[in-house]
């Protein structure tokens, strides 16, 4: 039986003998590891042979594990005293070891040894300790004494046989170090705490908390905490694990904070709430698992060091002052974690490894300390005097009607005038904390502008911001802010604040929208206008030209009204503004997508195609064009029929180059259609060119007339009604034809509107009139001074360069201030009037005089009169002339009346003989002009009559 029992307890035996370690008075502290033995019992108990006596005998010993049912793992080792003298020893386990502790699910193990049994004499005691397992061992002189360990767990990272006075020191030194190193903390701690009393911004509490989780973490490893509240070895595990997360946590709240991560982009804020929030689910782990949680916790802060660091360094290069000052300080950090690695890893195990890992982290905090005290004093030396000063400065804003803009750089909280959140229709406070809430209210195209203005001034530390931002209203509308704010800058040359205002200027963009849509729209119809189709014609003649074969080739419909003259005339212009508005509505449904429909004149519409490139699809769509124009329209109890000329041009050689030619392609289509009957639709072909006297001829034939000096500026006279004497002239063009003889400016002048000859003729009339105007002033000195007016067209006064071109004029030809006036009807002026008052007002500052010509024939005239710089005031003929009962208008008395109040000079029209003429003087018109003195004569004529020779 003795001998069955021996054989079923062999394989937990060990198979040698344990060697003895010698044991000295003198020896102070041996490490006990690489002599011992290591067994895994497959029962509650474990029989293993013992180290050889004085005698050489070996014997075996059993140890009964203290569950029953257990199997735990054991280690052995034997210890030999050869002096004379009772020797007693401290073993010595250390529950928790930072140096070799592990990154991944670290060892925290809380008890190492269960309990020790001696092979024979005095059994091992467990002493009291709050850091490791300790054991007093006492050895008689010349024993050799075997000891079985049953372990709590899997690792043994150190067992050391300690002389216990050689521990006692060690321990009050270790005792004395923590203490300073843990008060070191403290006060950091509990400084950084004040300093939120001093200012409110977010650093400050997030320096503070991270000082706090460094002190309860050297708290929790010292042992103080531990021994303060009593708690457990196991519960302490759950503290450490806690704490690691908790530290992970506030550095990473420390570096959102400092670096003010969440100013421009709230992403970053998000992304750092994501990262917390895993933290915090960190510490709840740790009451289940604290090997797992405080492994994660390591992992994450190694990577916010690493991440912040990279962070730090491109913010720095990019001269954030903030950055710059955390860089030595981050690198240090950075320096710790790679200590720290080497020391959980097992690669730096000395015992001096670990309480310099603690010390540096002490250090650590110091320098966020002094960074942040750095910051404190930097920014807020200056506060008693700047900031009351950027107050009065926004009050005057305020008086002034502007609203407060006021952002505090350093504590990122921005302050507006709640009138903005009104103006939005937002709730009162809603605009009122960091940069990053105004973000959300400005228009997504114009936030990278607003960031990159302010962002310049603070790494400039310098100039002024006059910018134009785009505001969300709650109700969705768009409103127009312009910002203006400089920089408030402290002693050490810091932004630290920006203040400014923001003024409403929805009103300026609005207008400016309209100039802008108005320059290329038609201001009746709201359709493309001639330039836009232009621009369109030629983008799709570029696609035709470089797109290959499989191109689109644009096709171009042009739609004439017939007669709409005289159903203008017929009807009332009020009456044709509606037939050509239902015409246009109807037109638009014709059109597809791709398709450009235009207004280019009066009564005629034209149709750029790209959605149809079969002919007889083609022709299909512009008989639909036709058909739109024939439906009856109905206007009050009347039935309105029109009919319309359609020209179909499709694309050639010669218009694929040539955007004009392809126009007057489809013009001579629509001519030739209107010429064989209207109310038809012709396809443009060669032979249309040979009519001889079409719009096409004539305008071709103008553009030589330039050319040629065929035109020739004729002046009528204005003659002053008091005594008769001659005071200006009118500037008319006229056009000797080479063929078809002298023609008046009606049957030219449309044509070189359509074909945009108007400007080049303009300018020629302007420069004739100029340079006559000038010598007869040189020439003839009389008080007042002659004056000459030059008709403007709409296509001159849209122009951009009518202002230089006048002033290269006067600079050529000077004249007397006020004497060369230019004459503007009332419906030019009132297609755009916000452009018009702009035009004609720096027109009048060049020293140009300005003439409202045909007042009284179009509409709003009296409400708008004053808005203009007008000094003369061109009653139209219709009001000089006698009616069907020989009598004048009754309006004319009130028009002249009108004029004298604003301070204007009156010319009337329209005077056919002397009876005329003293009329008007006693109604108090001061100059007139018609046929009583005389029709428009050439330049020659014009000098003899003021009594100059033709020389002059």
């Amino acid at each position: 039986m003795v001998l069955l029992f021996l054989a079923l307890l062999a394989p937990l035996s060990a198979a040698r003998a344990l060697d003895a370690i010698r044991i000295t008075p003198q020896s102070e502290a041996i490490d006990l590891l690489p002599a011992i033995q290591t067994y895994q019992s497959r029962e509650d108990r474990l029989e293993i042979q013992t180290a050889r006596d004085a005698n050489g005998i070996v014997r075996r010993i059993e140890v009964q594990a203290r569950e029953a049912g257990a199997r735990p793992r054991w280690i052995a080792f034997a210890l030999q005293n050869d002096s004379n003298e009772t020797i007693e020893r401290v073993l010595v386990a250390p529950r928790f070891k930072l140096a070799g502790s592990g990154v991944f699910w670290p060892d925290l193990a809380s008890v190492r040894i269960e309990a020790i049994t001696a092979s024979h004499g005095f059994r091992p005691e467990r002493e009291e300790g709050t850091e490791a397992d300790l054991f007093a061992i006492t050895l008689e002189p010349g024993a050799i004494v075997t000891f079985v360990a049953e372990l709590r767990g899997s690792r043994l990272p150190e067992l050391t046989l300690w002389d216990p006075e050689v521990y006692k020191d060690k321990l009050n030194a270790l005792t004395l170090y923590r203490g300073i190193v843990t008060g070191i903390a403290g006060l950091l701690a509990i400084f950084l705490t004040i300093v939120l009393t001093l200012r409110a911004a977010m650093i400050f509490p997030a320096s503070a908390a991270l000082a706090w989780s460094v002190l309860v973490y050297l708290g929790i490893d010292f042992g103080f905490i531990g021994r303060f509240f009593a708690l457990r070895p196991e519960v302490e595990n759950i503290y450490r694990a806690g704490a690691e997360a908790v530290l992970g946590g506030t550095l990473l709240v420390f570096l959102f904070a400092y670096l003010n991560l969440n100013r421009w982009h709230a992403r970053y804020g998000h992304i750092t709430l994501v990262w917390l929030g895993l933290l915090g689910a960190l510490i709840a782990l740790s009451s289940i698992d604290p090997s797992v949680a405080s492994g994660i916790a390591r992992i994450s802060m190694a990577v916010i060091a690493v991440i912040g660091f990279v962070l730090i360094v491109y913010l720095a290069f990019h001269r954030y002052d903030r950055a710059m000052m955390l860089v030595p300080t981050w690198f240090l950090l950075l320096v710790w974690v790679g200590g720290a690695a080497l020391v959980v890893s097992g690669q730096v195990t000395n015992d001096v490894a670990a309480p310099a890992l603690l010390g540096g982290l002490v250090l650590i905090v110091l320098m966020i300390a002094f960074t942040v005290m750095q910051n404190v004093f930097s920014s807020g030396a200056v506060i008693s005097g700047a900031v009351p000063d950027a107050e009065r400065k926004a009050l005057a804003f305020v008086g002034g009607g502007d609203l407060l803009f006021d952002w505090d750089v350093s504590d990122d909280h921005m302050h507006l005038s709640p009138e903005l959140e009104m103006h939005l229709g937002l709730e009162r406070g809603t605009l009122d904390g960091r940069a990053s809430v105004l973000i959300n209210v400005i228009h997504p195209a114009d936030r990278d502008r607003y960031r990159a203005a302010l962002d310049a001034m603070i790494e400039q530390k310098r100039g002024r911001i006059g910018q134009d931002f785009r505001l969300m209203a709650r109700d969705g509308s768009t409103v127009w802010y312009r910002l203006k704010a400089r920089p408030v800058v402290n002693r050490d040359g810091e932004v630290i604040r920006i203040v400014g205002s923001l003024l409403d200027v929805t009103a300026v963009h609005t207008t400016q929208d309209r100039l802008l849509h108005d320059a290329i729209h038609d201001h009746l119809t709201g359709l493309p206008n001639r330039r836009l189709l232009l621009d369109r014609l030629e983008t799709s003649l570029i696609n035709a030209r470089h797109g290959g074969a499989g191109a689109r080739k644009p096709v171009l419909i042009l739609l004439d009204i017939d007669r709409f003259k005289q159903v203008n005339e017929s009807v009332g212009v009020s009456a044709g503004d509606i037939i050509l508005l239902t015409i246009a509505r109807r037109l638009a449904r014709v059109v597809r997508p791709g398709d450009t429909l235009a207004r280019i004149s009066g009564d005629s519409f034209a149709l750029v195609v790209l959605s149809e490139q079969e002919p007889q699809r083609v022709v299909a769509l512009a008989d639909l064009v036709r058909r739109a124009v024939s439906t009856p329209i109905t206007h009050g109890e009347r039935q309105i029929y029109l009919t319309g000329s359609v020209g179909v041009a499709l694309l050639d050689e010669t218009s694929l180059n040539d955007k004009e030619a392809f126009i007057r392609n489809a013009e001579l289509a629509a001519i030739h259609a209107k010429r064989t009957g209207r109310d038809r639709v012709e396809i443009y072909r060669g032979s249309m060119r040979n009519t001889p006297h079409d719009r096409f001829s004539l305008s071709n034939d103008l553009r030589r007339a330039i050319e040629r000096n065929e035109l020739e500026v004729q002046f009528q006279p204005i003659v002053r009604l008091e005594d008769r004497s001659i005071a200006g002239f009118e500037a008319l063009i006229r056009w000797n034809h080479p063929r078809l003889g002298r023609l008046p400016p009606g049957e030219f002048i449309s044509i070189a509107e359509e074909s945009g000859l108007i400007v080049d003729i303009g300018l020629f009339v302007l420069e004739t009139t100029a340079r006559e105007l000038s010598a007869w002033q040189q020439s003839l000195v009389v008080d007042p001074p002659i004056f000459a007016s030059v008709n403007v067209s709409s296509r001159q006064l849209i122009r951009q360069d009518i202002l230089q071109d006048l002033k290269n004029v006067l600079l050529r030809h000077p004249c007397a201030r006020g004497s060369l006036k230019l004459e503007i009807t009332e419906t030019l002026v009132m297609e755009n009037p916000e452009y018009a008052a702009q035009i004609l007002e720096k027109a009048r500052e060049l020293g140009v005089g300005l003439a409202l010509d045909d007042f009284g024939t179009g509409f709003s005239s009296l409400s708008y009169l004053q808005r203009f710089p007008f000094d003369t005031l061109k009653i139209d003929q219709s009001f000089v002339r006698h009616d069907e009962t020989g009598k004048r208008p009754l309006i004319l008395r009130s028009i002249v009346g009108l004029a004298q109040d604003l301070g204007m000079d009156i010319v009337a029209e329209g005077a056919e003989s002397e009876a005329d003429t003293v009329e008007l003087f006693q109604l108090g018109c001061q100059f007139a002009q018609g046929y009583v003195f005389g029709a428009a004569i050439s330049i020659d004529q014009a000098r003899k009559l003021i009594g100059l020779s033709s020389a002059a």
